[in-house]
């Protein structure tokens, strides 16, 4: 079991259970699952570029991405249906806490002019963010990084508001900003 799922389960979980004031131990909001993708446009023109993200993005989360492709054809984009755009990796369980550990304790440190992530949630107790490029973390090989690549990571908790999913996210380590 990672330290951070015995953290929860040893203190996290009772901390959210009284502070809103839930009845039922079942109830308290956990972290489901965690979504990191990355939109590759430049796949459309070049082969490599995607096969490239892929292997960053399995060195980043630890296991094999899925290949998103187009779901319609648009004439202005040069993009046909089918064709692959993206990729994408769903982290659950222990990988899941042992990501979550090094994204706040690892790689949110090593973010230029960082101060902390909006507090505002998609208003299903779920949080996303968005990183402009790969290279902060550690995983990877700088010199082998051959062009900055954005990410989205979603963090799905069963929190139904927005209010106790943050309060779990920030539990657990996620650095928001502070409101001076």
């Amino acid at each position: 079991m990672s330290r951070l799922k015995k953290r929860y389960n040893s203190e996290i979980k009772a901390s959210v259970i009284s502070k809103f004031n839930l009845e039922n131990k079942n109830l308290a909001p956990q972290l489901k699952k965690i979504v990191i993708s990355m939109g590759v446009a430049e796949a459309v023109k070049d082969k490599n570029i995607l096969q490239d993200c892929m292997s960053e993005l399995s060195l980043i989360s630890g296991q094999k991405p899925q290949v998103t492709v187009a779901k319609k054809s648009v004439a202005n984009f040069k993009l046909r249906e089918g064709q692959a755009i993206g990729l994408k990796v769903t982290l659950r369980g222990n990988r899941m806490y042992d990501f979550f550990d090094r994204f706040c304790n690892i790689v949110c440190p090593r973010i230029r002019d960082f101060r902390g992530f909006r507090k505002k949630g998609d208003g299903n107790g779920n949080y996303s963010l968005g990183l402009p490029d790969q290279q902060m973390f550690p995983e990877l090989n700088l010199d082998n990084v051959k062009r900055d690549q954005g990410m989205n990571i979603t963090f799905v908790t069963s929190a139904e508001k927005d209010t106790e999913s943050l309060e779990l996210l920030s539990q657990l380590g996620l650095p928001f900003e502070r409101k001076q």
